[in-house]
């Protein structure tokens, strides 16, 4: 199975004018990580998955394996709050060559552990050979997996290696405590105390805007120099704050839009950040630039 460590992009879903998917910004904005040696996770949260229908979802997550070409591992966002949808999502993604799927908790309908248990299961029997992450992010799914489910979870199955983990410092360290998942930091900002107690990665939203930076973030601490490791950090604090004043993806779309990397379009209900936003994330990048050089 691919190892599930080190620095991964949660790449947004660029589109055109008409709401429709626009491949040629997605290649740009894959060559770029691949360039920083960073893996991609394509249509998670952050690639607005949620207002993707099937069709498109699986054509951004072949475009994403075709383009990368295993230089970098494919993570595919397959997750659903229907089991039955989110087996065949993720079926469908090891069909097309994705290295792995990330998997959200059920949103909305709100199981409780022996639900998460038993959805999460009948996943990974659906597909044995496959890896799985699973994703605590209470703040959008209203559902905060305890760390004692998750470790159920990949007890009962093998191929559940990884956990992206947004419940904070306590529930990581349980993970790495138990030492059946490997645990990645789902948020920006908890990267660097994550590493430092044991996670072996992050999964992205800043890096689709400085990629070398994440990516070196990830590098120094998980090599124990965390001297350098605090001092980028804090010089990285400022954009990360500014990319989650709205939802995300909202502040992101609208920084690298600015940059001329995408045309700043989201779906509905999803709207473009406010100019007091894009102010703040420019400012910071502004900085970074100034420290960079």
């Amino acid at each position: 199975m691919v190892n599930i460590e080190g620095c991964f992009t949660a790449l947004v879903t660029p589109f055109q004018d008409d709401f429709s998917l626009d491949f040629n910004t997605y290649r740009r904005l894959i060559e770029i990580q691949v360039e920083n040696k960073i893996g991609i996770v394509s249509c998670g949260c952050t690639g607005e998955a949620a207002t993707l229908d099937h069709k498109e979802q699986l054509a951004c997550i072949q475009f994403a394996v075709n383009c990368t070409n295993n230089r970098v591992p494919v993570i595919a966002g397959t997750g659903s709050n229907s089991t039955s949808e989110a087996i065949w999502l993720t079926r469908q993604a090891q069909a097309l060559g994705a290295d792995g799927a990330l998997l959200i908790t059920p949103y909305y309908n709100k199981p409780t552990p022996a639900g998460l248990i038993a959805h999460y299961s009948a996943v990974a029997r659906a597909v044995p050979e496959f890896p799985i992450i699973i994703y605590n992010v209470p703040t959008r799914t209203g559902i905060n997996m305890m760390p004692e489910t998750g470790i159920e979870v990949a007890r009962r199955n093998p191929n559940v290696i990884a956990i992206k983990e947004c419940g904070g410092i306590n529930h990581a360290t349980e993970y790495v405590r138990d030492g059946r998942l490997t645990v990645l930091s789902g948020d920006d900002a908890a990267a660097l105390p994550l590493i430092s107690i044991g996670a072996k990665g992050l999964i992205s939203v800043a890096a689709n805007l400085v990629p070398a930076l994440i990516g070196k973030l990830v590098i120094l601490a998980r090599s124990g120099n965390l001297v350098e490791a605090r001092e980028l950090n804090a010089r990285l604090a400022p954009l990360i704050q500014g990319l989650f004043i709205e939802t995300n993806p909202m502040p992101v779309k609208a920084a690298l839009a600015r940059q001329g990397m995408i045309k700043n379009i989201l779906r509905l209900p999803l709207t473009s950040a406010l100019p007091k936003t894009e102010e703040t994330i420019l400012a910071a990048l502004k900085e970074i630039e100034a420290f960079a050089l």
